[in-house]
């Protein structure tokens, strides 16, 4: 898309983001610098391209968007050292937990657009959820960064107040499906599959399964009509874990896991 960006912050998120650029072509890896205290770990991105660097005001200076890809702890720090290279024609986007717009801009103190982005670990394979909100951008630019995160996977804006339910919903959603299929391993295993088999089995059926939601816009109690005949298998199967209290412990850890968010 042609703006040179700045990755401050090399770590696994950061480096998963300058990786799906690049395999979706979204930039070329001379469009891209991505900043680590300790540059050595980031050898491959190097040979790839991509310009690595140790000083983060410097990569500012010479970028158009900058993405802060580091620990929450690290921002007061970070965004002190390179907010005078900040101006109006930049694009700040931060991909750090729990740190709010408000926070960053009080650190800043610069007009420029802001964005908070929420992605979640399958961004590493271009298959992130992500959740956007965004402060003083025009539409020219929330298009630009939409399609940004767009090319690592699915994309939705949304008001900041609902980026700690974000954080649960798609974040920590994806424990909550991998301690799914990895249940569903165990019970293929128990009835006669092998535990390479039945991962292989499991992990297909529930991408198969979120593939008919997203293609097809369709509910999933839509989609679990067709596999339910009466007095069938499928819907003696639901029932018992119902029975068990499956639909039930689900929300109950998703509201435990955003109590928990929201206290901290």
């Amino acid at each position: 898309m042609g703006k040179r960006i700045a990755i401050i912050g090399g770590g696994n998120l950061g480096t998963a983001i300058a990786e799906g650029l690049l395999k979706s072509k979204f930039s070329k890896p001379a469009d891209i610098i991505i900043t680590k205290r300790n540059t050595s770990t980031l050898k491959l991105l190097k040979e790839k391209g991509v310009e690595i660097s140790d000083d983060n005001s410097a990569a500012v200076k010479k970028s158009e968007v900058i993405i802060l890809a580091v620990k929450p702890f690290q921002v007061d720090e970070v965004l002190n050292g390179i907010k005078k290279e900040l101006s109006i024609d930049k694009i700040l986007i931060s991909v750090v937990t729990g740190v709010l717009i408000g926070e960053i801009e009080g650190i800043v103190k610069k007009n420029i657009s802001y964005f908070r982005a929420m992605p979640n670990t399958a961004i590493a394979i271009q298959e992130s959820m992500t959740c956007i909100c965004s402060k003083d951008a025009d539409n020219s630019t929330t298009k630009y960064v939409n399609e940004l995160f767009s090319t690592l996977g699915k994309v939705v804006t949304i008001d900041e107040k609902l980026m700690e339910a974000a954080t649960i919903l798609a974040a920590c959603g994806t424990a909550y499906a991998m301690r799914y299929i990895r249940a569903n391993i165990q019970g293929g295993i128990e009835i006669g599959f092998d535990a390479a088999t039945a991962s292989i089995i499991a992990a297909q059926t529930v991408k198969g399964a979120a593939e008919l939601l997203l293609q097809k816009g369709t509910h999933p109690e839509q989609e679990i009509d067709k596999v339910t005949t009466p007095k069938g298998c499928t819907i003696a199967g639901l029932n018992e874990m119902e029975h068990q209290g499956f639909s039930s412990s689900l929300i109950k850890g998703i509201m435990t896991s955003y109590l928990k968010i929201a206290k901290d």
